[in-house]
């Protein structure tokens, strides 16, 4: 792979063509991780369907109505796991930036209410998101813990991340020190059904979430965030995470600006 080649933005798709680039983490979505996305699930067989509020006046046509909001929610056959397209509905952020995608699970059918939640920002490789869902999907108990957290850990640093040398049992980041992965404290609004996170004090620490981040410029803005509560399985974050530090390259036609120096990249085809 080459990082010397042109990638001029500023062209179409069509003009600029399609790279094959690495690092995965500082890749980005390519501008596509609505439809990366849905097209992964329904191939899954989730069921896709739009949620729209809006406003309406007496006398007012249909061309008047004023949208307020829409969501994108694709649902699984069992119903027991959902994911929501939320960009377009002015969504809570996630550090400084918006959420774009928002997983959640639940037990069983008798509860409407998620057992856990997961976030996804912009610019979170559409790769790691995709083998997430794919994870979840062939789950059979999607809200049950089955392993305890050190296999997240293993999935990155089998890839050539380095454990945290101030917390290696709970953090890592890859070798030029930009994106992380901890497990830690829960960032605000944070959806999880652990009962410890609605009785803890002003001054303890709630249950610890994975967290995940790319900061390519220290104590500047985040390239892409993702935040999982603390009932999320671990060997789904571990999924998420051999996937989003995997060695092997992406394809891109679109790469952020404030990584796209930092990429390697060849050609496609």
């Amino acid at each position: 792979m080459n990082p010397d080649f042109s990638f001029d933005p500023s062209h179409s798709d069509k003009a600029q063509g399609a790279y094959w680039v690495g690092p995965r983490h500082l890749a980005g979505d390519d501008g596509r991780l609505y439809d990366v996305v849905a097209d992964t699930l329904v191939g899954l067989g989730w069921t896709s369907l739009t949620i729209v509020r809006g406003r309406r006046e007496p006398d007012e046509t249909p061309e008047e109505r004023q949208v307020l909001r829409s969501t994108v929610l694709h649902l699984s056959p069992d119903t027991l796991r959902w994911a929501q397209w939320v960009l377009a509905d002015e969504p809570f952020h996630l550090g400084e930036l918006p959420i774009a995608w928002h997983v959640s699970a639940r037990a069983d059918t008798t509860s409407p209410l998620a057992q856990w939640s997961a976030y996804f920002t912009p610019e979170v490789p559409g790769e790691a998101i995709v083998d997430f869902l794919c994870a979840l999907d062939a789950r059979d108990q999607p809200a049950v813990q089955f392993a305890g957290p050190e296999p997240v850990l293993d999935s990155v640093t089998a890839h050539g991340w380095l454990r945290d040398i101030d917390q290696p049992g709970t953090g890592a980041m890859d070798p030029t020190f930009t994106s992380h992965v901890s497990l830690g404290e829960v960032p605000p609004l944070i959806q999880d059904a652990d009962p410890r996170a609605l009785t803890v004090g002003a001054d303890e620490a709630g249950p610890a979430g994975w967290q995940a981040w790319a900061e390519p410029v220290p104590g500047s803005a985040c390239l892409w965030a993702a935040s999982f509560g603390s009932s999320v399985p671990h060997d789904l974050v571990a999924v998420f995470a051999g996937s989003l530090s995997s060695t092997a390259p992406v394809l891109r036609r679109v790469l952020p600006e404030s990584t796209r120096d930092r990429l390697l990249r060849a050609p496609a085809g």
